[in-house]
């Protein structure tokens, strides 16, 4: 869970844009081994670190890789958006998913990497993972190919120390495909697309140490 109110709040983790461009740099270098052919960000967190990743991830003479954008609903907002009262919902809401005979997206044999901003309860992942496998063995049958040809690859900016509520394939966490650039506590993260007041939002990020670190 993250968000965040007009003023700052000393309780709560303060990311800067400095912060998140950074950690996907770090990560690229560690996610470029696997091959991705595909990004799939989750939004509406995924989606800005999904974008930087992509520049790092290119490679000279290769197009740019493609970024398919999903949204899920887990966060039930009973006041407005990106208010403390925002509490987690009971099951994952399935708002806008890959079109994929208009994208032309086939994900049979492809390496996929799932992007999100953070690994809270993990359902989230879990569902999309659970999702993208699904429509991969369709596709697979489809074409009369057997299913469990495609990889996915998890990056997350931040995992929380907690529970998870869900699990994720142990073809992914037991084979070094699942990544989160940094493990934190359970704590509050306020992300820099959140705020709507970014000069303290990022004042409180540099106090924190959660700055430019390259």
């Amino acid at each position: 869970m993250s968000a965040e109110n007009d003023s700052v709040d000393e309780g709560k983790m303060y990311i800067s844009y400095n912060n998140v461009h950074q950690l996907c740099q770090e990560a690229a270098e560690k996610i470029k081994p696997m091959k991705p052919d595909l990004i799939v960000a989750i939004g509406g967190g995924g989606f800005i670190p999904a974008r930087i990743l992509r520049s790092f991830l290119k490679e000279p003479g290769q197009p740019n890789l493609r970024v398919m954008a999903i949204i899920l609903s887990l966060y039930e907002d009973i006041n407005s958006v990106s208010t403390d009262a925002e509490k987690t919902g009971t099951e994952v809401v399935r708002v806008q998913w890959i079109d994929y005979l208009k994208s032309k997206i086939d994900l049979v044999g492809k390496n996929v990497l799932i992007v999100d901003e953070v690994d809270d309860t993990r359902t989230t992942l879990h569902y999309a993972i659970s999702e993208l496998q699904k429509d991969a063995d369709a596709q697979a049958a489809a074409q009369g190919k057997p299913p469990g040809s495609t990889n996915f690859l998890v990056f997350v900016l931040h995992d929380k120390v907690k529970p998870k509520k869900a699990a994720l394939p142990a073809k992914i966490m037991d084979t070094g495909k699942y990544l989160a650039a940094r493990t934190v506590p359970d704590v509050w993260i306020a992300y820099p697309w959140e705020s709507t007041d970014i000069v303290p939002h990022t004042e409180m990020a540099v106090k924190q140490g959660n700055d430019a670190f390259l």
